[in-house]
């Protein structure tokens, strides 16, 4: 019989969904919140820190998550799936609605210990993912950066990749921001976030 390893996520279920800040569940439990640009595989992420393949819903169509999705793992923690920004086909007005949504949880969100921006290792540094990052900087909001699909890239392209974002961001920062490599596909990066938020957690009050 395989152990199950102490960071290791033994169950996570769907709590609910809510339209704006006040309709989301108590803030008795710590909390960590998913973001990044639409298609980045936040989904996917989410899903493999669950160890549920089948939690957060994976799509092809860009811009499905358009609530603020919350699961508990363990019945200790939150994981907060966020809407993604950038390419999602949708109105001015409803993208609008989401920006507010997503910046008053993000900015009054008490139990938030940390946002994950996710961004996608094979492109350069995106202006949307900078400023966004910038944006949490600037309102002093904990955030890690978190590369995804780095399983696509060769260990030399991808830490040309991170180099890069570590040469602008510090431009901004006095130091680069924690940040984990990923693939949900090879489960890299799994038990090092997972590390971490139990971290995080011992230090919840």
């Amino acid at each position: 019989m395989q152990t199950q390893l102490s960071f290791d996520v033994v169950e996570a279920k769907f709590v609910k969904s809510s339209k704006a800040l006040d309709q989301c569940p108590a803030a008795n439990k710590p909390e960590y919140a998913f973001i990044g640009r639409s298609n980045v595989g936040k989904s996917s992420l989410i899903n493999m820190l669950a160890n549920n393949k089948n939690l957060a819903k994976t799509s092809q169509t860009p811009g499905k998550t358009q609530l603020i999705n919350h699961f508990i793992a363990d019945d200790k923690w939150f994981i907060v799936d966020l809407p993604g920004y950038g390419f999602a086909k949708v109105s001015k007005s409803d993208r609008e609605a989401w920006e507010q949504m997503i910046y008053e949880y993000l900015s009054q969100r008490e139990n938030l210990l940390c946002i994950f921006v996710l961004v996608d290792s094979r492109l350069e540094p995106q202006k949307i993912d900078l400023e966004f990052m910038l944006w949490l900087g600037e309102s002093q909001l904990p955030f890690s950066i978190v590369f995804t699909k780095t399983d696509k890239l060769s260990a030399s392209q991808l830490k040309t990749n991170v180099e890069n974002y570590k040469k602008v961001l510090l431009e901004y920062f006095e130091e680069f921001p924690r940040f984990f490599i990923t693939s949900s596909e090879k489960k890299v990066g799994n038990t090092e976030i997972l590390s971490f938020i139990k971290e995080l957690n011992q230090n919840f009050k």
